[in-house]
């Protein structure tokens, strides 16, 4: 009996291969450091990889982790300003990050004849309809490439696709800082609206980077949401990639560990766990996965403030704290980019 043939080509077409997202935690379902935080300021983390940009006197915003999501998503990124600015000053700002290790992003081959495109597509939903930018900008050759797009229906989420050019200027460092970032802006003013907002790479000119201002900022009580964010090398947006929580949190914690989030009444009165008293001083070992580098953060809710003494290469880290009758509760270890 003669088999019949399948058409190469077409399994090619429909096939979807592995790891295509670059971003992590692109379904906004990680929030270690917490689903809620009022009075955001510049260059706060919130939700796992994702960091606050903004500047503005008057202006006040919350974030949180949302349940108001687009059907085949939990949760979302969602921004809302609690104190809106009266007037857009020149240099006010709301921006959301990404950043991104160099050595993550070799395969774009950027600085090279050969550089690739890449793809961003992600649900965005907002109070305010207008014309909103993003960018990626190359941090370790200060250059950008700006895109925008609208959103057409208030309140209503949307899917959005935007291919940014291959760079062929300017090779990105193959280590494990931060080389890239991609820049959502929710609102600018005219130090980065006055001029016309390049749509291919450029070295940095402030006025060129956005398309216009939105009025987001200057809207009591707006909001705008994000979820399902992919990046991906090619000119084709495919399904979003979902990976599994315990894959994506694992994927997380190279940046940040929450690794004591027990609460102050449920430690109890003594030394914490791990604990062991010599010579007057109490000490608390704790084991931690390996981080992007040696966290530079450390948090914690504690009845006395313990000092990092120790940190090891094998993820150990030793708190010290100044007697054998203290309590140590929510540890937090970052080593954001």
């Amino acid at each position: 009996m003669a088999l019949s043939k399948i058409k190469s080509s077409s399994m090619a077409d429909t096939a979807i291969h592995g790891r295509r997202n670059i971003i992590i935690n692109g379904a906004m379902q990680v929030a270690q450091r917490g689903t809620s935080f009022t009075g955001v300021s510049n260059a706060d983390y919130t939700l796992d990889r994702f960091e606050s940009g903004s500047s503005g006197s008057e202006l006040v915003y919350d974030v949180e982790q949302s349940t108001d999501a687009p059907n085949g998503f939990s949760n979302s990124y969602k921004v809302t300003v609690t104190t809106e600015e009266t007037t857009l000053s020149s240099g006010d700002n709301m921006t959301v990050k990404y950043n991104f290790e160099g050595q993550d992003l070799q395969q774009l081959k950027k600085g090279t004849s050969d550089a690739e495109k890449v793809t961003v597509s992600f649900y965005v939903k907002s109070s305010v309809a207008s014309t909103y930018s993003l960018e990626l900008f190359d941090q370790d050759n200060t250059r950008v490439h700006g895109q925008k797009y609208t959103i057409t229906s208030a309140d209503t989420w949307e899917y959005k696709t935007i291919t940014f050019d291959g760079d062929t200027s300017g090779s990105l460092d193959n280590d494990a800082n931060k080389s890239m970032r991609l820049q959502f802006w929710l609102d600018a003013g005219s130090e980065y609206t006055s001029g016309t907002q390049s749509t291919t790479w450029q070295a940095n000119l402030a006025s060129e980077r956005v398309e216009q201002s939105t009025g987001f900022v200057t809207t009591a009580n707006a909001t705008w949401q994000i979820t399902g964010i992919q990046l991906e090398v090619g000119e084709q947006a495919t399904p979003f990639e979902h990976r599994s929580f315990g894959e994506e949190i694992a994927l997380c914690r190279r940046y940040c560990n929450a690794l004591m989030n027990y609460g102050a009444g449920d430690v109890g009165t003594n030394r914490a766990y791990n604990a062991e008293y010599t010579g007057g001083y109490s000490f608390v070992r704790l084991n931690y996965p390996q981080m992007r580098e040696e966290p530079d953060t450390v948090t914690y809710g504690t009845s006395v403030t313990p000092t990092a003494s120790d940190w090891s290469s094998n993820g150990l880290l030793q708190l010290q704290g100044l007697s054998s009758n203290w309590r140590i509760y929510d540890v937090l270890l970052e080593s954001e980019l």
